[in-house]
């Protein structure tokens, strides 16, 4: 990412969203307060984590959101993504195209929806989680079958002949 003086932002922009983040933040703790049949526990982090990385990728990442990002996001044909605009529109560009910026937000409302909505925020969490767990498997195949080709490849193409040295 580009510091402040090398984008068409100002400070301001950020602080913008970082105000927007910090009300979403104190809505939820006030939301928490009334929640005493269903606390967080610890053992919710890591589902969380990974349905977090879930969505976050899924907004950032995929062509199925390319409409969210569109008006904040210019898609290039080489599939590099571009902040569009100036001021609070490029930062808001920017935090679309980083998955680990968009990662503070969409875990804030997956928290949100778990203190508002406990029952239903574990079929999202659920769900995002293996959708994240089938992203690391494909990736894990994709590398693997890669590398099995590679390897035929090479077992395939004809031996060079060994370079000959001579004394001189």
């Amino acid at each position: 990412m580009d510091p402040v003086t090398q984008t068409p932002t100002k400070p301001l922009d950020y602080a913008v969203l970082s105000s927007g983040y910090a009300a979403l933040a104190g809505a939820v703790l006030l939301a928490a307060r009334n929640q005493d049949d269903e606390p967080m526990h610890p053992a919710e982090i890591v589902p969380l984590g990974v349905a977090t990385f879930a969505l976050s990728k899924l907004i950032a990442k995929e062509k199925v959101e390319t409409w969210v990002r569109e008006p904040f996001v210019e898609e290039l044909p080489d599939g590099d993504r571009r902040p569009k605009g100036r001021r609070l529109r490029y930062a808001v560009g920017e935090l679309l195209t980083c998955s680990r910026c968009l990662g503070a937000w969409t875990s804030l409302g997956l928290v949100g929806l778990r203190v508002t909505r406990p029952r239903e925020a574990r079929l999202v969490i659920g769900l995002l989680g293996a959708t994240a767990i089938n992203d690391f498997l494909q990736a894990g195949f994709s590398y693997t079958t890669a590398r099995c080709d590679l390897a035929q490849q090479q077992a395939e193409a004809p031996s060079a002949p060994a370079p000959r040295f001579t004394h001189s």
